[in-house]
Formats: C-alpha cells, structure tokens, sequence
C-alpha cells in the first residue's frame, strides 16, 4: 500500500514526480500522491495531465497518452476516450488549482482529510514561493519600502498551518539558497522558520534534519540544508535549501544521506542526443535569411583589438559554414530510439521508446544582432572553454541596453553575464523561470545552432523525463520548467524518505512482536498502535 503525499505549492510537479516514480516491492509505487495543490491555471493543467499519465502508464490505455504529446489528436477526442476519461475524473480530485493564503482553508483541510483517508502515515512535500527569498528577488527591490509587506515573506506560515493542523510523519519543504541570508524587519528568516516548524504546535515536535549531513537543528548550521544539485547526478549547478522534518516520538531512525557522484554530469550529456535545429530569425524568417545572418556575424568581432581577434573570426566562420540546419524544431519530432549500450542513471530517467520521438524541442527566433551575439559567445566558449562576459566582448557586439553601458565613474559594465552560453563540458547554470523572458542567459553551446536552449533541453536539464509535456504556450512552459524542482533529485530524496519509514516499520513490527509474545492467550483486539503497524507491514 503506497504512502500517501500532499504537495503543496506543487508548480508543474517536479518534487511530486520524483516521489510518485519511486517504486518498492513487486515494481508497485513506494508513494501515492494523493493531493497536489497549484494556484497557477496552466501549472494545474500541467498537474493534471501527467496524474492522468501517471493513472494510465502499465496499461494499453497509455497509448492514447502518448497520441496526444505527438500531436496525432487532440485534446477534445483525448478525453472522449473511455479509458482517459476515467482518468481524468480522478485526476481532478489529485490536482486542485488553489491558493494557499487565500483559498478557505476549512474546504483544504477537507480535502487533505479526503485524500488521505484515515492514514496516519503519509508525508507532506512541497516549497513556498521563493521570490522575496530569492537573492535577485531582493536586489531588484532593494529601495522597495513595502518590500517588507511582501506576503510571500510568510507563505511558509500556510505550509506550517498544514503541518499544525494534519500532522505528518514526516515533511520535506524546498526553498532558495537565499532563504539563509534573508531577513524580515532585521530577523533572520531562516532561524524563524527553522523555530516555526521545529515545534508547530504546542506537543507536535519534529527534528529538522539535512539530506547531505547528519544531525538535526540543534548540531546543523543553516548552510548543512544546502543542497548542491551538480554533486549529485544533476546536470545543473542548482543550490536550494531542502528541509527533512521528522516527527518526534515515531521511532525514526537516523536516516541515508544523500550520495555524491565522483563527477558532475554536463550539458552535453544531458542534451546532446536531440535533434540538431537552427533559431528562427524574428523579422522575416526564411534559411536562406538566416544563413547569411549567422555568414555575417563574423565581421561583428572585426576592430576587437584583441589578440585572439583573428583566431576567433577563424572559429566563427568555420562554425557559420557548418551552420546547415533547416529545421528549426517543432512541438514533436519523430525519431527512431537507439538505446545506449550502457545507459547513464541520467539517460534511464530521461528517456521513453515508447515516445517515438522528442516533444517541445522548438527554437525560439532572434534578431540578426543577437544571432552573432550567440556565435561569438558559443565560438569562444568552444576554444577557451569558458563563457566570455560582456566586458571582453567586441565594441560591436555590446547591446544598446541600459544595463551593459559602461559606468563613467569605475568604468565597468554591470551585469557582464548577460549573454551566457551553457558550456558543454560542465553542468548548466541554474534554470529559473527568467529563461522565459529572452533565452540570453541560456545560449546552446554548439556554434553552428546559433540559438538559446528550447523548451526540451531546459526540461532535461531540470531532468524532467521525456514523456513530460508542459501545458500552455512556449512562454508558459519555459516558466514552469524554471520554476520546479528537478524530479530526478527529488526521486533520490524520496528513496531517503521511503528508507526512513521502512526502518521506522521495521522497528515498529519488531516492538509488536515482542508485545505479542508477552500479551496472554485470548487477549483482547489489538491497539492503534499495533494496527498501524500491521497496516504498515501489509504494504
């Protein structure tokens, strides 16, 4: 019998997805969400598309599924099918579009009872809207004066209300790393939290542990919560704070924390195998316009002055010859599998023969200007290695923006890293929900492409397996890929989270023998206690 979780704050599912993939004895799910909880329309719709996948993956239903993502029928005949509809009805009871703070909570604590459906143990997941914890959330208002009456300064308190009230075994909640310097009329944000959801309530304790060291709130400073994605199989240097709340007095056990890779995994890896597409040009898109945009492009680097000037120029064109893409991408590509020999854990996540295909794997277009922009930067990060920043740049190169004028008095450009290229031989930086705006910051390391990264490569990166599609329009779901929590981070998390509960069972089983042999013949019928963990042994 799965454990049942309740993710609040869901975005398109990232956290949940890792849980509700994990799978225990007999290939059957170690956890079943029973409730996710989303206040954005098209995040919701992303919900509940992929519970409705999740309700017919293992049967020859999920065939229909898999039409749909291909773009072989739409969404009205998807649903008419029996099968999918069916799907659908209990999808509607998983996913709930709702707003924490100010939907009525008496109607939530009735559904979270619903879902969980008298068990006792079951797990809450979930992280608060980090935007006024975020450290570029905060500079952007640093002369705000209402900045302090931001009310997602205490949207915690909403998930702390759920933990109050219903109680769970144990909680995992994720947050920005700028959460540990965050501070509210002068108060450190973090301790209050950590004080907050230590002791909830008035006899409901729990120790507030780390997935990367042991100990609890007592031993551990606030960096011990810090999670470095890149040192743990993640293609992207993703650094969030993620809580592990235990509740006292369930016999838990010390947990497994969570393992390190010997090396990082790197954007190629992770994206290297999909389709070859070029960028679209904005104004009067056609291949013949766009190659002698990018054929162009080298002559933007000529007055440099600098002493790799021609070596450069050198690159960039034998990079714009090799530009000979046609197709620009599109919302699926069909495509034949080859399964790796020796498939990386990345690649056994990631990938779906039954998807026949890539979906979501579009260019974006640019301007002709921007498009020697990303030659250049992807060229020099292809020689040297690393991504050149706006301050070597080539006068001709600098965009006409506020933000890249030389400052008169220390003249320095700031925000030198608008222009990014993604290096292939390392992870990615970290993929947030500003890849929606330009795609500046998220340039595609292969010269010959000339673009940023599309919506496909970012979800990969994110770690978001293959047969997950984004609702809504591109925009819409480079935001929800930016703001989730990558599914193959949370799958580990989750075997730490399954691992702790089968120690606490097998405790608990072992005290309930022990109690048996001791209780006399004929004895009355068993106690709560005992009850749960006869439950527990069954599942």
């Amino acid at each position: 019998m799965p454990v049942p979780i309740i993710d609040l704050f869901a975005g398109p599912g990232g956290l949940g997805e890792g849980f509700a993939s994990l799978r225990g004895h007999k290939r059957q799910p170690a956890f079943d969400i029973a409730l996710s909880i989303e206040k954005d329309s098209v995040a919701h719709r992303t919900l509940t598309l992929r519970a409705v996948f999740r309700r017919l993956r293992g049967t020859k239903d999920v065939r229909h599924y898999y039409s749909y993502i291909r773009g072989e029928i739409d969404e009205g005949s998807f649903r008419k099918i029996p099968a999918v509809a069916s799907a659908f009805e209990h999808a509607a009871i998983e996913a709930r579009c709702l707003e924490l703070g100010k939907s009525d909570e008496a109607s939530i604590d009735r559904e979270i009872r619903a879902a969980l459906n008298g068990q006792d143990t079951w797990v809450l997941i979930g992280g608060p809207p980090c935007q006024a914890y975020s450290l570029a959330g905060r500079s952007r208002r640093a002369n705000d004066k209402d900045f302090h009456k931001d009310e997602k300064h205490f949207l915690y308190r909403e998930y702390l209300r759920i933990i109050q009230v219903h109680k769970p075994t144990i909680f995992v909640m994720e947050n920005v790393k700028g959460l540990l310097s965050s501070k509210h009329s002068g108060d450190p944000m973090f301790e209050k939290i950590i004080a907050d959801l230590s002791m909830p309530v008035e006899g409901l304790e729990y120790e507030i542990r780390s997935f990367t060291k042991k100990g609890d709130g007592s031993s551990l400073d606030p960096t011990d919560y810090l999670i470095r994605a890149e040192r743990h199989g993640i293609p992207q240097s993703r650094h969030r704070v993620i809580l592990l709340g235990v509740r006292k007095g369930m016999d838990m056990p010390q947990h497994q924390l969570l393992a390190p890779f010997a090396r990082p995994v790197t954007v190629k890896q992770a994206i290297d195998d999909l389709p070859r597409i070029r960028s679209k040009l904005s104004r009067g898109d056609s291949v013949e316009a766009w190659r002698k945009a990018v054929q162009v492009a080298p002559s933007y680097v000529k007055g440099w002055r600098a002493e790799s000037e021609s070596d450069i120029i050198g690159t960039m064109r034998a990079f714009a010859a090799a530009a000979t893409s046609t197709s620009t991408g599109g919302a699926f590509i069909s495509r034949g599998y080859k399964r790796p020999k020796k498939p990386t854990e990345l690649q056994q996540w990631l990938h779906d023969r039954s998807l026949g295909g890539v979906c979501q794997h579009e260019a974006r277009a640019h301007m002709a200007s921007d498009l020697a922009r990303y030659l250049f930067s992807a060229s020099f990060a292809h020689s040297w290695g690393y991504c050149p920043r706006l301050d070597v740049f080539p006068p001709k190169l600098l965009p006409d923006h506020i933000n890249v004028r030389v400052d008169r008095e220390s003249e320095a450009i700031p925000f030198k890293d608008r222009f990014r290229v993604q290096c292939r031989n390392e992870p990615s930086t970290t993929v947030v929900a500003h890849i929606a705006k330009d795609g500046h910051y998220y340039i595609h390391y292969d010269p010959s492409q000339c673009r940023s990264l599309t919506v496909r490569e970012a979800a990969r990166l994110q770690t978001f397996p293959d047969n997950y599609f984004f609702a809504g329009n591109r925009t819409e779901q480079y935001t929800q890929v930016g703001n989730a929590v990558p599914p193959l981070l949370a799958h580990k998390l989750a075997k730490i989270v399954r691992g702790l509960l089968n120690a606490m069972n097998r405790k608990r089983r072992k005290q309930f023998g022990e109690a048996a042999q001791k209780r006399p013949a004929g004895s009355g019928s068993r106690s709560a206690s005992e009850q749960l963990v006869a439950l527990a042994e069954a599942s």
